[in-house]
């Protein structure tokens, strides 16, 4: 489709344009795969009918306090205020296309080439992780960071006798980190000030190996194997004994080099962690640290559009297209934490 302006992609659709139903579909089976990729596990998807628009944030202070009063007789109360702010949304449109040479889909078409081998199917694929790709390199770059967090805690190195500042920590690989009563601290925080207790811990790849190998987390769990099946920890395991619903460990990678170039590093820091309370059950009217809204182009919930389409005339090819509106906002600093320079 030319043009991948808001704009443009509304006056298409008026006209009649819909992505490709069958090559969505087939993406969407590939995008619910569970794996590596990290951000709708931690903030919910959310979307919305409109590319920009409002959304609405309900004043804490107002629906903590305790507004009831007695009815004096013959009379009535004042008016309780519940005060709320407009926050506004737009989703812009990120778009990746890759070609397809018919005459060579044409060989794989009459060998009968299993699925895999099938050059439509690959590039479809390669399209929906692409857009998964690029989905979780803006979660690490507008939630996984210090820069993103009003409340944000420093992993510190702490020599012997030293007393630690007002938020820092002792490193997660230091052996006189007490993690189970840190983590306890941190959870009282957020239920306290944000009125929701914490359940989703997104743990940088070396945050998680040092919170793992810790001897107050070994000591917890070496008891509860057997010689057939030893004891480990695991991400399941640090949940139960944090008490957090879910522990996530950020795997994604990416190729940071450029074309012909290969620099595969992780996509969030591997020192970084965040605590937070993200719904399971986006609303209008339920709080979470963040949201991740995207634009339904379809009408029918899913964020990813995936379109086919012919090329020039005498160039045999066809590309796949895929499209993908979204904007990631914080929407309540009291409801995460998140810990910097944890090893």
């Amino acid at each position: 489709m030319k043009g991948t302006s808001i704009s443009n992609i509304q006056v298409q659709i008026a006209k009649g344009w819909r992505p490709n139903n069958y090559l969505t579909n087939m993406s969407m089976a590939f995008f619910q795969e569970e794996g590596d990729f990290v951000a709708p596990s931690i903030f919910p998807i959310c979307p919305v009918a409109l590319s920009s628009s409002y959304y609405y944030t309900f004043s804490k202070a107002d629906l903590a306090r305790d507004n009831v009063q007695r009815k004096p007789a013959f009379g009535k109360v004042q008016p309780a205020l519940m005060g709320q702010t407009d926050n506004t949304y737009k989703c812009e449109v990120d778009q990746v296309i890759v070609g397809i040479d018919q005459i060579d889909a044409l060989n794989y078409q009459r060998a009968k080439a299993p699925g895999v081998a099938d050059p439509r199917r690959a590039k479809v694929r390669f399209v929906t992780e692409q857009l998964k790709l690029h989905l979780d390199l803006l979660f690490a770059q507008n939630f996984f960071n210090a820069a993103a967090w009003q409340n944000v805690w420093t992993g510190v190195t702490v020599n012997q006798g030293a007393n630690l500042s007002a938020k820092q920590f002792r490193k997660f690989n230091d052996d006189n980190f007490d993690p189970v009563n840190f983590f306890d601290a941190r959870i009282k925080d957020i239920k306290q000030a944000g009125r929701r207790r914490p359940n989703r811990l997104a743990l940088g790849v070396d945050a998680y190996n040092a919170l793992k190998n810790h001897p107050d987390i070994v000591e917890r769990v070496k008891y509860t194997g057997s010689t057939a099946n030893p004891a480990i920890v695991t991400p399941q395991a640090l949940a139960a004994i944090l008490q957090i619903e879910e522990v996530k460990v950020l795997e994604s990678t990416y190729n940071r080099g450029g074309i012909g170039q290969e620099d595969m590093q992780f996509v969030c820091a591997t020192d970084g962690a965040l605590l937070c309370y993200a719904t399971d059950n986006p609303s209008i009217d339920e709080p979470s640290a963040g949201y991740i809204f995207t634009w339904d182009m379809l009408g029918n919930g899913q964020y990813i559009a995936i379109d086919q389409y012919e090329g020039e005339k005498g160039t045999h090819a066809e590309f796949i297209e895929g499209l993908m509106a979204t904007d990631m906002k914080k929407t309540c600093d009291d409801l995460a934490i998140y810990f910097d320079k944890c090893v």
